[in-house]
């Protein structure tokens, strides 16, 4: 799927509706996927010029060129083709495999339908046959999944229509579109079918948030922005249907621009083998050359002497030239030092270890039915190494659920969980929730675990009265009933949906609005306020107000808002009312919730009709219109009463919180990458608990130039090293600025630090990037919020140029996808409703606390069996090799091989594959094959058979040193295999069993009879294995080669254990002694951070409820954001190391703070 030529250099697109023809000609990219490499004409070619890129491929098909040169070779070619054959098939129907499901893949990518209009009729068409130009419907909850399309109408008034954009950038708050009005009225396939309007616009790019076009139509230009534009990846909310025409297709739109080239990724492990396979070549040319020159000396000063019996080959007329033979013959003897079948070998592993992760249960979300999945079989044991965590926070860190969960009024805190007694209740005895049944319009879905709230309200508490009055009126909600009693709200953002779920049930029912009145069920009453005005929320305000007249006449304000705004606009007589609320505000930020505090203010007639005047001047202002609506807003909003706070919970992932402490004690550092605002990042950072009240200080840079941005990033610096300084007494030694890094990483204190998006843009620069990568890496925590796809990715490559660490990126949406291709490792979570990040990933599963068990059980055991594989795999093949550079000594460099060919050929293919692909050890191979040849070499100098003759000959001896490698190798693998399974027992002797077996067939009288000329020693292993010196030789063999390793492992185990051991003994006397305890304390904490709602969101619908734009006289049945039950979470290992290292002592107030990981 990529970009044509003509497309790369496009400067302007020219986009025809419903004019393909005309379109075509541009060469637009189409929406066909393409990701298979390989058809069945092109697989074997393709595929052979892929493995031969391999060095070791390439050397081994050397290798079989010179063993068909006869004056060199002492082996049959078979040895070599065998084995290379074998590796280059098992790769090959490997990579058949892989490719068949990636055809799979696109083929059901390919085919799924779109509604496309074609000659006037709606038709369902493939994805990949949609083209730039066409006309398309969407659905309501439907993904936009096709193309960034142009909106033309919807079936809201006006053109409107409502989309969530998480999967571009991370918030979950429901934004506006707005068809064109000329296009508006285009509500069916007719009008739409005749429409033939033509756009032009800027070319493809990856902005996500600007567009720039126009609509030339009926001899009328009409100007485009991305307001009216529907992107690839946002989802259509409470909208029933929508027409768009395509833009962009594939790899144009700007989410596949934002999505970067994905790239190849290799393990440590891979450039580690590569690295040893050349040492080892080059080992193996140095023993060549040695045998050459011993051959050329031996042949020099002695063979000489033997040239009636020995004579040299046909050619050879010197002792120098049968010394390069010779080299080129050990080089073939030797070959097996550099192991043909290690890569297959590994390969075999990753497979096997990728199918444990794939049926691990506890990897399974039974509710969502989803396994975990390894979707890429190369890179688990880099999973053992991951340093850095680069994670989303919406959908990944968070469910996107709010709930409402306490609350403060007048004074008195609602919302704990309370016993029998009237006690604040522990985790586990929660009570049966408080029952609304006596409101019939309740939701149902709505938990609330204090009952005294609802009796308030049911005794008539004026106080609790008004604020759930507040909350029914002061927001921008639709409502919608498609039956009688059936409410669904039409919220902003899951925040706004919560409360005013929360306000009906517990009896005051937001039922409808018009663009001048709010209709409210208060306790089965039905009231009608009329709506004077809504001061919408902005970023600056982080409040909004709403204005109403009751049936009385009264006109009261109604405003909610931030802590940090609305406490400092109360009238003076709410102190004591003030101070109170603040406690249970800093209660509620200590357990992450997000707080929102309420107040009221009456307003005289005349005053409002004044105020009101001057407000409607404003509005019409052509000039500095925001200014004087704001002056105006400042102005009303003075002097209120307080009613109380709100704290609602943004439900986390289950198991967050946990997950994060855990991989925080393995030294892995958690940054949080998020398309979010500031204020909502930080909260859910506080609840999952990356940032916590006893940390030093969180940095915030929010800095809009260069220079603001270095001089933030400096003062930050600057007081961390201070901290340091202190800490130490005033020890303290300039350091180079190259070694910054390391320094500022060894300081004492826990910083956190959170930075913007437009601030994050200057600190990625080249100038300054070194700078904020010191600056973060010194801290504890790092959350980037408002960033782009773009600058996730430029983050991750940041870290791994130049921290040289192993980086995972974690995420579900397809913002994600860049961050996700770029890291060393990508973890897509599934089950959620967009699968982009899911397809670019390495790794997916349904929950971020899988990510513990992925790293800390299944990365560990992968990289350990890897790293013990290949330890015992390049000791088997020293030990197996090396014996015939010891034997070239003996018999005057002639390149004999001291073993069978068939031994050679089969030892790596039979004897020893399956042990290896069991378990692997670690060893000295160049000590075992000393001792594997000079031990039976030294027995059968004077050994004699049974009958008085001469045990020595050179049959016997390969018989008996092949014997005793096999046996050596296999109780090696054995002593070191800690967990015994019967696969390990069958692999093991079943290995030793096989050798055993095809030694006696090849040595016996009937395989002689059919190939005489291949199997001419008869007898000769029975005969040998009958004797009893020989398996006393075996036996010393593997004897004198096993003890050292042992008696070395139970010092080791004994003086010096390590923390693995430990842990294994422990367990041991646990489960000897078959008792365990478990304490669990816990521990409230007050903080002095407090969270905002509003700041949950952009600028609201104010503007539009007010113009009656969004307003129509049919129902949808739309969407609901009612809340869900809540779930709880228990700090456990991060309080018991707070513990641990309080209770250590420290120098001064700040070391008390340092020792958390």
């Amino acid at each position: 799927m990529g970009v044509t030529e003509h497309c790369v250099a496009e400067e302007e697109r020219r986009v025809r509706a419903n004019a393909r023809e005309y379109n075509e000609k541009f060469q637009y990219a189409s929406n066909c996927i393409k990701t298979s490499k390989y058809n069945i004409v092109t697989f074997l070619p393709v595929n052979l010029f892929e493995q031969f890129q391999e060095v070791a491929n390439t050397y081994f098909l050397f290798l079989l060129i010179l063993q068909l040169i006869p004056q060199i070779s002492s082996l049959s070619w078979f040895t070599t083709i065998v084995p290379l054959v074998l590796v280059l098939t098992i790769t090959a129907v490997k990579d058949a495999t892989d490719d068949y499901f990636r055809h799979k893949s696109d083929n059901q990518v390919n085919n799924r339908q779109s509604q496309v209009l074609i000659s006037g009729v709606l038709r369902q068409e493939p994805w990949m046959n949609v083209r730039v130009g066409d006309i398309i419907k969407l659905e309501n909850n439907q993904f936009v999944a096709q193309a960034d399309l142009l909106l033309l109408s919807s079936s809201e008034p006006h053109g409107l229509c409502y989309i969530e954009t998480a999967e571009l950038d991370g918030e979950t708050n429901m934004k506006v579109r707005q068809a064109i009005p000329v296009t508006a009225e285009l509500g069916d396939t007719s009008q739409l079918a005749c429409f033939d309007g033509e756009v032009i616009c800027e070319p493809p790019n990856n902005k996500l948030d600007k567009f720039g076009g126009t609509l030339y139509w009926k001899e009328n230009k009409y100007p485009l922005s991305n307001q009216n534009m529907l992107l690839r990846g946002c989802v259509l909310r409470n909208t029933e249907w929508c027409f768009g025409l395509v833009i962009f297709a594939g790899p144009d739109t700007k989410l596949m621009q934002n999505s970067g080239r994905t790239k190849f990724k290799r393990t440590s492990i891979d450039r580690l083998m590569n690295t040893l396979v050349l040492w080892i070549f080059g080992f193996l040319v140095c023993m060549g050359v040695i045998l050459a020159i011993g051959n050329a000396i031996w042949e020099h000063e002695v063979g000489v002497c033997f040239q009636i019996y020995l004579p040299w080959d046909e050619g050879v007329h010197s002792a120098f030239f049968s010394g390069f033979l010779s080299f080129w013959s050990y080089i073939i003897i030797l070959n097996t030092v550099v192991p043909i079948s290690l890569y297959v070998s590994v390969e075999v592993i990753r497979l096997g270890h990728s199918y444990f992760i794939n049926w691990d249960k506890k990897m399974y979300c039974a509710k969502r039915r989803t396994p975990a999945e390894a979707r890429t079989t190369t890179l688990n044991e880099e999973l053992g190494q991951v340093e850095y965590i680069f994670s989303d926070k919406t959908g990944t860190l968070t469910q996107n659920i709010m709930v409402f969960s306490k609350c403060s009024v007048n004074g008195h805190s609602y919302g704990d969980v309370q016993d029998m007694l009237g006690h604040k209740a522990e985790l586990g005895e929660r009570p049966e929730p408080v029952d609304f049944s006596f409101n019939p319009l309740a939701d149902p879905r709505f938990q609330f675990w204090d009952p005294s709230l609802l009796e308030a309200v049911k005794l008539g508490d004026l106080h609790v009265h008004e604020f759930f009055r507040l909350l029914s009126l002061c927001h921008t909600v639709m409502s919608e009933e498609k039956s009688e009693g059936e409410l669904l709200y039409k919220a902003q953002s899951p925040d706004e949906g919560a409360l005013v779920t929360a306000a009906r049930n517990f009896g005051f029912v937001f039922r409808s609005r018009t663009p001048k009145t709010i209709t409210v069920h208060e306790l089965g009453q039905a009231i009608t306020y009329q709506l004077l005005a809504i001061l919408d929320f902005n970023n600056i305000r982080k409040r909004m107000s709403v204005i109403v007249r009751s049936p009385e006449g009264r006109i009261r304000l109604y405003c909610k808002g931030a802590d940090t705004i609305l406490l400092e606009r109360l009238h003076h007589i709410n102190q004591d009312l003030t101070s109170t609320t603040t406690d249970h505000l800093n209660e509620y930020a200590g357990e992450g919730l997000r707080t929102l505090v309420l107040a009221y203010k009456d307003l005289e007639e005349s005053y409002y009709k004044d105020w009101s005047e001057r407000l409607h001047r404003a509005g019409s202002a052509s000039e500095a219109r925001e200014d004087h609506l704001a002056r105006l807003y400042d102005e009303v909003e003075h002097d209120m009463m307080l009613l109380g706070a709100t704290a609602i919970e943004d439900k986390l992932q289950q198991g967050v919180p946990e997950t994060i402490a855990i991989l925080t004690l393995a030294n892995i550092k958690i940054w949080v990458l998020t398309g979010d605002k500031q204020e909502t990042a930080v909260n859910i950072g506080y609840s999952c608990k990356m940032l916590t009240d006893d940390m030093a200080e969180v940095f915030v840079v929010t800095g809009h130039t260069v220079l603001e941005v270095r001089e933030e990033l400096r003062k930050a610096r600057e007081k961390m090293m201070d901290a340091s300084r202190s800490v130490c007494n005033g020890f303290y030694q300039e350091k180079l600025s190259s070694k910054l890094t390391s320094v500022l990483e060894a300081i004492a204190g826990e910083y956190a630090l959170v930075i913007n998006g437009h601030s994050l843009a200057h600190a990625l620069e080249a100038d300054m990037e070194v700078e904020f990568l010191e600056t973060a890496c010194a801290c504890k925590a790092v959350i980037c919020c408002r960033v782009t796809p773009l600058q996730k990715a430029q983050v991750v490559e940041l870290v791994k140029k130049y921290k040289k660490a192993v980086t995972l990126a974690i995420g579900d949406g397809a913002n994600d996808v860049s961050m996700i291709k770029t890291a060393h490792i990508g973890v897509g979570i599934s089950g959620q409703e967009g699968i982009q990040a899911v397809l670019a990933s390495d790794y997916s599963f349904s929950q971020f606390k899988f990510l513990q068990r992925l790293l800390l059980v299944h990365g560990r055991w992968s990289y350990l069996r890897m790293c013990k594989f290949l330890c015992y795999f390049f000791y088997k093949n020293f030990a197996f090799t090396m014996v015939h550079f010891w034997f070239g000594f003996f018999c005057g460099f002639s390149a004999q091989t001291v073993y069978d060919q068939y031994f050679i050929t089969l030892y790596n293919i039979v004897y020893t594959s399956l042990p290896v692909l069991a378990m692997g050890v670690f060893d000295q191979g160049i000590y075992t094959s000393i001792l594997m040849f000079f031990i039976p070499y030294g027995v059968f100098a004077d050994a004699t058979r049974d009958d008085g003759a001469q045990l020595a000959d050179y049959q016997s001896f390969a018989v008996t040193v092949a014997t005793s490698l096999v046996i050596v190798v296999s109780v090696q693998i054995g002593l070191d295999t800690g967990f015994w399974t019967a696969i390990n027992h069958f692999f093991i002797w079943g290995s030793l069993a096989a050798y055993f077996t095809i030694l006696f067939t090849m040595h016996s009288d009937s395989l002689f009879r059919m190939f005489p000329n291949q199997f001419r020693f008869v007898g000769n292993a029975q005969n040998t294995l009958a004797q009893p010196t020989v398996w006393l030789t075996i036996a010393l063999t593997t004897v004198v080669c096993i003890m050292p390793v042992v008696a070395f492992r139970f010092l080791k185990l004994d003086l010096k254990p390590e923390l693995s051991d430990t842990v294994r003994y422990t367990q041991l006397v646990r489960k000897k002694q078959k008792t365990q305890h478990r304490c669990m304390r816990h521990a409230g904490r007050v903080g002095s951070r407090r969270s905002g709602y509003a700041f949950s969101h952009q600028e609201g619908f104010g503007e539009l409820i007010m113009s009656g734009k969004n307003m129509r006289l049919s129902s949808l049945a739309l969407s609901s954001f009612a809340p869900r039950p809540n779930t709880s979470w228990i700090e456990t290992l991060r309080k018991k190391k707070g513990c641990e290292g309080s209770s250590a002592g420290s120098p001064s107030g700040a070391a008390d703070k340092t020792l958390k990981v």
